[in-house]
């Protein structure tokens, strides 16, 4: 390895970990601020709000690091250039795309490891840290409201609710279907059903029974009926963030469970797996980026260089949250949700090294 590469690889790497260390502990400081009362609330020791923390920052962390090596790059990158030292090196007869070699494998290295974190470690601090969320923090359990659930339950039986309210386990517009060799054999309706947690069973209002035997259709109906059936009412209330605490081969299950049942979250478990290949692949694209954007010396200088860059940052941001939320409400396929903020901003990087290389 040349002296170069060795000097460069010495600048990304510091730059990286001091950008990290820099805005993960304002985070953290800041959401302190905002959960101190909640902490306190619910008497918390310090070990437990410690694990939290610690669970935090891989959490943002992880989401964080394409921003943080992108500006990281841009900060060092505008220093050499303001130092001339860019221009020496191009000068030495080495061509741009041999400059651009050391940034690339610093750039593989932490999209490698950010890939294996992000399929393997990052689920189970995901999972701790939604957990106490949910726990201590959700003020109305918003994340396992849903609506229009249909659901294969197993084999024969498929359940439908149109909404249901985490805080009193009840669902509306209950129906219940059993199969038999793809006839319908059996179906309740109900206006609601509640989960009644003391007692163990379920209570539907307005119960209507509908069940075909042979020829035969026999009708049973009761204004309150307490009952039990083979599900439970998670089953009914799903959590949203379930996809982000599994590895890739448990994802990659609950994947085809989900779409076996149809499961109204199935997209946005779809778009959790893709980002997970997208996520390395960003931090490549935003490296090269960051080094066409901050290679040319510019009248404002280092300063220019960084607000031009996280303007592109927060557009980033911007598109990878639209197309995410349009994943969700509307009938955006999840692999184009995830890759497009990708394609576009790769677009980018070639037109401004197009650029940069005149």
């Amino acid at each position: 390895m040349k002296v170069l590469d060795k000097y460069i690889l010495k600048k990304f790497f510091s730059s990286f970990f001091v950008m990290f260390l820099l805005f993960i502990p304002i985070g953290v400081l800041v959401d302190i601020s905002e959960k101190i009362d909640k902490f306190k609330e619910y008497d918390l020791s310090f070990s437990q709000v410690l694990e939290y923390y610690l669970d935090f920052i891989w959490y943002y962390g992880y989401f964080l690091i394409p921003i943080f090596v992108f500006l990281s790059v841009i900060w060092f990158t505008s220093k050499l250039s303001n130092n001339s030292e860019i221009v020496a090196i191009l000068s030495s007869g080495i061509s741009y795309n041999r400059y651009m070699k050391p940034f690339i494998l610093c750039g593989l290295v932490i999209s490698s490891l950010t890939f294996v974190s992000g399929m393997f470690i990052v689920p189970k601090k995901n999972k701790s840290f939604n957990e106490f969320q949910f726990k201590y923090l959700s003020k109305n359990k918003k994340d396992r409201n849903i609506s229009k659930l249909f659901k294969q339950i197993n084999k024969n039986d498929y359940v439908y609710v149109s909404s249901y309210n985490p805080t009193r386990n009840q669902a509306y517009n209950f129906s219940y279907e059993v199969f038999e060799k793809n006839e319908l054999k059996e179906k309740i309706f109900s206006h609601n059903i509640r989960w009644i947690e003391e007692d163990s069973l379920y209570r539907l209002t307005d119960y209507f029974k509908r069940k075909y035997v042979g020829d035969d259709e026999r009708i049973e109906s009761k204004k309150i009926f307490d009952t039990v059936f083979n599900f439970s009412i998670d089953d009914l209330s799903p959590v949203t963030y379930q996809a982000k605490t599994l590895n890739l081969f448990e994802l990659n299950k609950f994947i085809n469970i989900e779409k076996a049942s149809g499961s109204p979250l199935l997209s946005s478990h779809i778009l959790e797996r893709n980002k997970r290949y997208t996520l390395p692949i960003t931090i490549l694209i935003l490296t090269i980026l960051a080094v066409a954007v901050a290679s040319n010396k510019k009248r404002g200088g280092i300063g220019l260089n960084l607000a031009f860059g996280i303007i592109l940052a927060f557009i980033f941001i911007f598109f990878d949250k639209l197309f995410s939320v349009l994943v969700s409400k509307s009938d955006l396929n999840p692999f184009i949700g995830a890759w497009l903020p990708n394609f576009v901003f790769l677009f980018i990087t070639f037109y401004i090294l197009k650029i940069v290389k005149k």
